[in-house]
């Protein structure tokens, strides 16, 4: 956390220097600061900081993907003559247990098209989810555990 702090007083010493208070002009001094500080990683011991941003992305990555995959399967199954489908709430067994992964989990899921977040057990330990298509909760269940959410604990743990 003390690394992301020296990344932002660095891009806001990089406007002060120039003398533009723009957003684009932060964020460069921010990326600008970024690849300063990777620089000198080992020795301030900034490891930890690109490792887990490079995690953040890959989850966005996933999500962009899941995002285009799971909109093209509601599209086909929309436009198909006779719609074959299932729809039920299942309860899905939480891995996560921090209230934002909790939060960002059911946000990712309910994001994606044929999918949403219902409600969070009481206890914190399952987050029940309504599929459009919830023939098989088990393989659903499967692509939860790893996808969003083995990526969220690779990203904030």
């Amino acid at each position: 956390m003390t690394i992301y702090l020296i990344n932002i007083l660095l891009a806001l010493a990089w406007v002060a220097i120039t003398g533009s208070a723009t957003i684009s002009n932060f964020i460069f001094g921010f990326v600008l600061g970024a690849g300063a500080l990777y620089l000198i990683r080992e020795q301030v011991g900034s490891l930890g900081y690109f490792q887990r941003t490079r995690r953040v992305v890959s989850l966005f990555a996933l999500f962009l993907y899941e995002l285009v995959l799971s909109s093209w399967r509601v599209a086909v199954l929309v436009v198909q003559p006779k719609m074959d489908l299932k729809p039920g709430i299942f309860a899905y067994p939480l891995k996560v247990d921090r209230e934002f992964e909790i939060t960002l989990l059911a946000n990712l899921i309910t994001l994606t098209p044929g999918t949403l977040s219902v409600d969070v057990s009481e206890d914190r330990r399952f987050l029940y989810v309504h599929a459009l298509d919830c023939s098989d909760p088990d393989q659903t269940r499967l692509d939860i555990a790893n996808g969003f959410e083995r990526r969220i604990m690779e990203a904030f743990r």
